[in-house]
């Protein structure tokens, strides 16, 4: 097929339109083009040859309103130093992302069967839950990918509650969007945009030694050894409710605390001091639990009455730090006991000030002498 060469030819067909550009041709069809002067269908010929050599058959069929809307958005991005190329690799990669997303009911179903798989503990699975739950209430038809920081802050402002409890749905939540990038479901993490709450931490509730004493001689004798090791060994109530008999050398003077029972899956070796041997070694068996877990909140609730105290949160923990540190002088190994990589958390959460006569004395909260006699008879009563 001849081609044609782009030229500009006088035209007889029109009063107005004098000159016309032809043998162009466009996706195989003739396209012409009308002008009143020559001059005018030169400069226009010169122009479009230059831009098909440039950007091809496309540029001379562009829209006006496109023309229109590219110079607008590429004046509105010259502030910030973009192109409309960046701008528009930047929103594919956003609908890409979008494209591959999925609901945030559907993300929360998947991150906690991981979470199962990973091991994690039921009190942090039933915390996720109950967390995660409420925000699917507001937030679980939308696309993970699509949600904004400031969807979420509000969200977040709007909860009524605590600071800390708000920090609290904040973490968790930190931590689902997280998963969400790593599976690709979101392009970044929109919780790392939020504003945490302020929270003013109070000192710990901590016993003291008086209280201490008190309390083991009043609680039920079978929840002793709980409130022993937790308050003169430090364990976490979930680390002593999977304690087995078999985990803890009295000859020795250690608790072996398993990797799987840890809360950060460390195994550890915690000391057992003189007082929390003397209280344990009525109780000590080969083997069994130490304590059963569904009875720990009605013990201690009996506890509370017959010593007539209040309980503050996890006061026995509280109150096992402070006084191991003031005694000992050293963070390092507060924190080792504790199970902590670091002193960073014991001096940010776990301790309160204590005298140095006042840790003295909570290492001397013994037993009465006749405590092995009464716990032997009481085991022989309920056995005959």
């Amino acid at each position: 097929m001849r081609t044609s060469t782009p030229r500009v030819a006088k035209y007889h067909g029109s009063e107005t339109s004098k000159y016309v550009v032809e043998g162009l041709r466009v996706n195989g069809k003739r396209t012409r083009k009308f002008f009143k002067k020559r001059r005018a269908a030169d400069a226009w010929l010169r122009k479009t040859l230059a831009r098909l050599r440039k950007e091809g058959e496309s540029a001379i069929h562009m829209p006006e309103q496109l023309r229109v809307d590219a110079a607008s958005c590429a004046e509105r991005l010259k502030p910030y130093g973009k192109t409309i190329a960046d701008a528009t690799e930047h929103f594919l990669a956003y609908l890409a992302t979008v494209s591959r997303s999925c609901s945030v009911s559907d993300l929360i179903i998947e991150f906690n069967a991981a979470k199962r798989q990973d091991g994690a503990s039921k009190r942090y699975l039933q915390d996720l839950r109950n967390r995660l739950d409420t925000f699917a209430a507001d937030f679980g038809a939308m696309k993970v990918g699509e949600i904004l920081p400031s969807q979420i802050d509000d969200w977040l402002r709007g909860l009524k509650v605590a600071a800390q409890t708000r920090n609290n749905f904040r973490r968790i939540l930190h931590v689902l969007f997280q998963f969400a990038v790593m599976r690709g479901y979101a392009a970044t993490n929109a919780v790392a945009g939020t504003a945490k709450a302020r929270a003013v931490r109070g000192a710990p509730g901590i016993f003291t030694p008086a209280q201490m004493h008190t309390i083991l001689e009043k609680a039920p004798r079978d929840f002793v050894p709980y409130l022993a090791i937790g308050a003169f060994a430090g364990l976490r109530s979930a680390e002593i409710e999977r304690l087995d008999w078999s985990e803890i050398d009295l000859a020795g003077k250690l608790i072996h605390v398993a990797a799987e029972k840890s809360k950060s899956a460390q195994r550890r070796l915690v000391t057992v001091s003189d007082n929390l041997a003397a209280w344990l070694a009525p109780h000590v068996q080969k083997s069994g639990p130490v304590i059963d877990p569904n009875g720990v909140r009605d013990k201690r609730e009996k506890t509370c009455k017959a010593a007539e105290i209040e309980w503050p949160s996890n006061a026995l923990r509280h109150s096992f730090a402070s006084y191991h540190l003031a005694n000992s002088k050293n963070a390092a190994a507060t924190a080792a006991e504790l199970g902590h990589a670091s002193p960073v958390m014991l001096y940010q959460h776990y301790r309160e000030l204590v005298r140095p006569d006042a840790a003295a004395q909570w290492w001397q909260v013994m037993p009465p002498a006749d405590y092995g006699n009464v716990v032997a008879f009481g085991a022989e009563v309920a056995s005959a």
